[in-house]
């Protein structure tokens, strides 16, 4: 278990500037079963600002299921794929199931603010209940260190900030309670996350 925490540190990592998509083609766990994966235990309890400026925790969240990635506005390669791959695999859920909210955990304060991120979350092919959320640098380490996720902020002259990041690219399948059932890649068919999220969605009805 130790060493796939490792590796998966490693390899989960992309560039949201140049050579991104040989990064995001590295995949660790491909033996990992949909289950196996929750093992992990990633996640916890967080305090952050949603895109209405309101201050937001775990709670605020729990009651539902929720897929959550670490990434940032104005990303140009890894987070598209992320969200493409999220609204194939939530388009193929069953429509007598409840699928799970979207959050966006921004590692960018200084340009995800509150008025960016709204924008972003209310794009007309995103989910309706999509959440933005950021917050100070200590706030979104700390939400970070839970989820194991690692981000590497790097100078670009090519970006229109000056900078870009490198980020770990996972997608948690947090429970009604906050604790993570699975997560997934985005390199990964949307048709077997489908398939994998039925496992631990409700049903409607």
């Amino acid at each position: 278990m130790k060493r796939f925490l490792i590796l998966a540190s490693a390899l989960l990592i992309a560039s949201c500037g140049q050579e991104t998509s040989d990064k995001i083609a590295l995949s660790s766990g491909v033996n990992e079963t949909c289950h196996s994966r929750g093992e992990l235990d990633w996640g916890g309890p967080i305090e952050l600002i949603n895109q209405d400026g309101e201050t937001m925790t775990e709670a605020d969240f729990k009651g539902k299921h929720s897929l959550v990635f670490f990434g940032f506005t104005k990303c140009a390669d890894a987070c598209p794929v992320i969200m493409q791959t999220i609204m194939y695999s939530l388009e193929g859920l069953p429509d007598d199931v409840e699928k799970p909210r979207t959050i966006l955990i921004s590692f960018d304060p200084e340009t995800d603010t509150p008025e960016q991120l709204k924008s972003y979350v209310e794009n007309d092919f995103y989910p309706d209940d999509m959440v933005g959320l950021t917050g100070s640098p200590e706030a979104i380490q700390e939400a970070a260190t839970e989820f194991m996720a690692k981000f590497v902020r790097l100078d670009d002259k090519d970006s229109e900030m000056g900078y870009t990041f490198s980020h770990t690219i996972q997608i948690y399948l947090m429970d009604e309670n906050w604790e993570m059932e699975t997560f997934f890649l985005p390199t990964e068919n949307p048709r077997d996350i489908s398939k994998c999220m039925l496992d631990f969605l409700p049903k409607t009805s």
